[in-house]
């Protein structure tokens, strides 16, 4: 997620108002007209905000004491909410008005994963993570282009994380817990537009790394267990500004009618619940594949208007490599083992957008239809040695997410028929189940893939021009 970042500050230094009036030829003096007031982000601001977030947080546990440790991903997702305060300063410069600013946050949570379990030969260990409270205190810089800034943004973070793991042996139990607040840095990106008066609305994204932890567990042998917490924050906030130009009226909702075709360029992370059986030994072991990666595409759509209401349809396809080759069990050397790679290395959506039009500026919601490929190597062992089991599937699904898209002038550059945006999709593309050999015994693997994806986009628009006017 964090290469996409790259990609937020430069559509955002794209969207910057043009300079060339400056270069127009000089004039004889004349009394300039009253200027109309130019929208300015300085002051103090305070909001709420809700999301949701998923982690991919890194286990290594040598339970059966094999020296060599199973490597695996707690995927603690859920919902959350909270508030944050802050202040912004604008300044002049080449690119156009620049803000700077500063923001905390603190937010209730309920993520949490309770899905990892491996039973081998009658020993049975399970694992739970839950983070249920984060914070943050962030600077920010973006390029403003009237009531709309893009920015990126990063400092520090902090947060409480409960993770805990029950061994169970012939009917006896030990356990392991630590409940701990563990802090490190965060960094992300987003698009805030004005909604009228003193109001603004957001999107964003954040990728909160809250360090690694060695622990030695209580269960019955005293095995190392490492921990690396790493989430994904996506959410939208609405703030109220003190200060600042808080008296914007929005003009007229732009024309969104018509065809449009663009690009997009982001990330995203996948929470895919996978079990690995061999009924024969008897070994049932539930886990996560935890693919990341970066994604590029592009998309065509058509727009209908009524008034401030927008629908459209669009349909998108991208590329993608997200993949997770960590995830190893069954001991993860050779003999008995399974060694993942799994990858996403496409997919695609259908769906229809509802959207409001605030001046030129669509905040929207999206949702429908979803496909892409899903493949899974397993390198296991068999008879003859090592060998890798290869699966691939084309599955289709559903995607729901939302976003914000608003005029694309590249310095300049391009013309009044360009957009930008900015939006989430959370995508489904169900579940597989493949039979395979494992040391000779039969086995089976499942996989049910869901992803997030946040990312940014550029369209054309070949009706009337989506034209930026404040």
């Amino acid at each position: 997620m964090k290469t996409y970042l790259l990609a937020t500050a430069l559509v955002g230094l794209g969207s910057a108002p043009t300079i060339a009036a400056d270069l127009a030829a000089r004039r004889p003096y004349t009394k300039a007209p009253a200027l109309a007031a130019v929208y300015d982000w300085t002051g103090f601001y305070i909001g709420v905000n809700a999301g949701v977030g998923s982690g991919r947080d890194r286990f290594q546990h040598d339970w059966l004491g094999t020296g060599a440790p199973y490597s695996f991903y707690a995927s603690p997702q859920g919902g959350f909410g909270g508030g944050q305060i802050g202040y912004n300063w604008q300044t002049a410069s080449v690119f156009g008005p620049i803000v700077f600013g500063i923001e905390a946050d603190i937010q209730g949570a309920g993520l949490s994963d309770d899905h990892t379990n491996f039973s081998v030969v009658g020993i049975n260990n399970s694992y739970s993570q839950k983070l249920d409270w984060f914070g943050t205190a962030r600077g920010r810089v973006g390029i403003a282009n009237g009531p709309v800034l893009s920015y990126v943004t990063a400092g520090y973070a902090v947060g409480n994380v409960k993770t805990s793991a029950v061994e169970t042996l012939g009917g006896l139990n030990a356990s392991f817990s630590t409940n701990r607040t563990q802090s490190g840095w965060v960094v992300g990106s987003g698009v805030e537009a004005a909604l009228g008066g003193n109001w603004t609305g957001k999107i964003e994204y954040l990728y909160l790394n809250l360090g690694n932890k060695t622990d030695i567990s209580t269960l019955f042998a005293p095995t190392p267990i490492n921990t690396e917490i790493r989430e994904n924050i996506f959410r939208v906030g609405l703030n109220y500004r003190i200060g600042g130009n808080s008296s914007y009226v929005p003009v007229a909702a732009a024309n969104w009618a018509g065809f449009y075709l663009g690009g997009n360029f982001g990330s995203g992370t996948g929470r895919d619940r996978s079990t690995l059986s061999v009924p024969a030994a008897p070994i049932f072991e539930n886990f996560n594949l935890a693919p990341d990666g970066i994604n590029g595409g592009v998309q065509a759509g058509y727009n209908w208007q009524a008034g401030n209401v927008v629908f459209g349809l669009e349909a998108d396809i991208q590329g993608s490599t997200q993949q997770d080759n960590k995830t190893c069990i069954l001991t993860c050397t050779p003999g008995l083992f399974a060694a993942y790679d799994a990858t996403l290395p496409w997919f695609g959506t259908v769906r229809g957008r509802l959207g409001y039009s605030v001046g030129s500026t669509l905040f929207y919601a999206t949702g429908g239809l979803a496909y892409g490929s899903v493949k899974t190597k397993i390198n296991t062992n068999s008879v003859a040695g090592l060998v890798t089991q290869s699966f691939s599937h084309t599955n289709t699904g559903w995607t729901a997410g939302a976003g914000i898209e608003t005029p694309f002038t590249l310095l300049g550059l391009l013309g009044p028929n360009w957009t930008t945006k900015t939006e989430y999709l959370y995508v489904d593309l169900g579940s597989n189940s493949d039979n395979f050999i494992i040391g000779g015994t039969p086995a089976t693997a499942t996989r049910s893939v869901t992803e997030h994806v946040f990312r940014t986009g550029i369209n054309y628009h070949f009706n009337s021009p989506v034209v930026a006017k404040y």
